[in-house]
């Protein structure tokens, strides 16, 4: 399941359907940490983060510095709800690994600027 939201100036974004594929509800802990640029999120019931409103998780002000998230920047949202241990997986791809991606990927496809 994919989305895109963009990160308020408190850093929460809202997506309710890739949320809600999610399952997370409200008071749901959230293990929250930086991988590779990306910023991964699943339930744990160990973790310090919670949902505070159906649809909407916020990310920590270390984090969104650590991945260059500021204030309006568009992220794309992707759900994995079989992933860590069933209690799913959102990945939130800062606007410089999309770059990327998309960059690899045109590399790969349009080899040389052609379409083939």
């Amino acid at each position: 399941m994919f989305g895109v939201a963009t990160v308020d100036r408190d850093g929460r974004l809202a997506e309710a359907v890739v949320l809600a594929a999610l399952g997370w509800g409200v008071g749901t802990r959230l293990d929250i940490r930086v991988r590779a640029g990306l910023v991964l999120t699943a339930a744990d019931p160990c973790a310090v983060f919670r949902m505070t409103r159906p649809g909407q998780v916020r990310i920590p002000a270390g984090v969104r510095d650590w991945c260059g998230l500021a204030t309006g920047h568009r992220v794309l949202l992707t759900a994995d709800p079989a992933a860590g241990l069933g209690a799913g997986l959102l990945v939130v791809h800062p606007p410089a690994a999309v770059a990327a991606m998309v960059e690899r990927f045109h590399a790969a496809v349009l080899d040389g600027g052609e379409v083939r």
